[in-house]
């Protein structure tokens, strides 16, 4: 009893202006006692029990002005809460005076990081899937193999979307070093905090390795809410050089028939026309633009393209089969070569809204598919040089109907017609539903 006396009512919790975790115990030769009787600092928090001790005195802390530290440290989240985020337009403000949105807060750039801040941003702003992660519950029990590492993934994403959606925060940003962390072991070092790296690559890799980390198959999507499916025809080209005749019996053959695969994707790659090589004065200050249904014809089942390998030349064209919820756009930027990476600065033009993706399915998929229409929620820019550029993000609050533009720390709001400007590297479309559930859950 005297000890619950003490333990509520500790002398030193006026004290605190910041926090010391102690894993290494809290016996006298520990670090963290030594700490407290050299520097007077007393109150220390356990990051794995969340329990807070006073020492040297070596006692718990029940006090309930703590939970606040608590919370920010495991923020979490009830169905009901997690069900009303996107019809949320109150500003929280944090313990340091700044006000907030939850869900547009401001990342750490550590040194060179921002490809995968953007890109993780972007994704939690996808409802579905930021509402799985937010509850633990949903893949704490999914078994995994002894030793396996890419889990590690999945707890840190569900870490970051708590922290980023928290209406609690000490401050109005977050910090995603122990996801990136994560990132950096489980990418074998391909994605680093330390060079900048690709947006589109890091997505691909990002959401590729969730999907297997949870449990995902070929079969058994995990994902599925940004699944898409298309038809790739296939058609092999004689050599150009062979005359015309031989060109023509060749044909014939069985090799040269069109044959049809249904491929599933995360993301669709648009492709940009070539910008112009030569300028004079005057184009120099023009930058090319191409409209979004342009660049989109290339899934229409009639548009053929020439693909070229090493010994032959092939000709394909794409139809979509299936449109997912959220559907994730990938503008083809860069061209890699032996040499260097060229990066294509066409500006597309696109509506934010009301795109209607219906002319690139089938006759037979159309009549399947209700809705195909679409909305702009997230629009990932890539700025400056290839290899030196920087990347920003721009993202629809669901709960005010406002745009904010996200650049590491910096969090500006953003009119919709600036957007339009970018040069937009990654896009996520939310489709229309006139049945909003599908956003519930995972």
């Amino acid at each position: 009893d005297s000890e619950d006396r003490r333990s509520r009512h500790c002398p030193y919790l006026d004290t605190i202006n910041s926090l010391s975790p102690s894993p290494a115990g809290r016996g006298l030769k520990s670090h963290a006692y030594i700490h407290s009787v050299q520097f007077s600092h007393h109150v220390f928090l356990n990051l794995h029990t969340l329990k807070f001790y006073c020492l040297p005195d070596n006692y718990e802390i029940i006090d309930s002005s703590l939970e606040d530290i608590t919370y920010v440290l495991k923020p979490t989240f009830t169905k009901q809460q997690i069900a009303n985020l996107d019809k949320q337009a109150k500003l929280s403000r944090a313990y340091d005076g700044t006000t907030y949105l939850p869900g547009i807060v401001g990342l750490n750039n550590i040194k060179a990081n921002d490809y995968a801040n953007a890109v993780l941003q972007a994704l939690s702003n996808v409802p579905p899937l930021r509402n799985y992660f937010l509850e633990e519950d949903n893949y704490k029990n999914i078994k995994r193999p002894p030793g396996d590492i890419m889990f590690l993934l999945v707890q840190r994403f569900g870490e970051l979307m708590r922290k980023l959606w928290n209406p609690r925060n000490f401050k109005a940003h977050v910090s995603p070093h122990e996801m990136l962390q994560a990132v950096v072991l489980c990418s074998k070092k391909t994605f680093q905090i330390t060079k900048q790296g690709d947006g589109v690559d890091f997505l691909s890799w990002f959401l590729n390795a969730l999907h297997s980390a949870l449990g995902g198959t070929k079969k058994k999507k995990k994902i599925s809410h940004v699944t898409c499916k298309k038809e790739i025809f296939t058609k092999k080209l004689p050599h150009p050089d062979l005359p015309a005749e031989e060109k023509e019996q060749l044909l014939h053959n069985d090799e040269y028939q069109e044959t049809m695969v249904e491929s599933t994707f995360m993301y669709l790659t648009l492709d940009l026309p070539t910008a112009p090589l030569y300028k004079d004065e005057k184009e120099q200050l023009i930058i090319p633009q191409v409209p979004l249904f342009n660049i989109l014809a290339k899934f229409n089942g009639i548009t053929e393209k020439e693909y070229k390998t090493y010994k032959e030349n092939f000709l394909k064209r794409f139809q979509l089969t299936k449109l997912p919820p959220y559907l994730i756009f990938c503008i083809k930027r860069f061209t890699k070569n032996n040499f260097f990476v060229e990066k294509n600065p066409t500006i597309v033009n696109f509506p934010i809204t009301n795109v209607d993706l219906r002319e690139y399915l089938s006759e037979e998929v159309q009549a399947v598919h209700k809705n195909t229409t679409y909305d702009l929620i997230a629009n990932i820019v890539h700025d400056g040089k290839p290899s030196e550029g920087s990347y920003r993000i721009h993202v629809l609050h669901h709960g005010t109907g406002k745009w904010y533009e996200l650049q590491d720390l910096q969090v500006t709001d953003i009119l919709p017609q600036m957007i339009t400007l970018s040069e937009a590297y990654i896009q996520i479309w939310k489709r229309r539903d006139n049945d909003e559930t599908n956003q519930q859950g995972a």
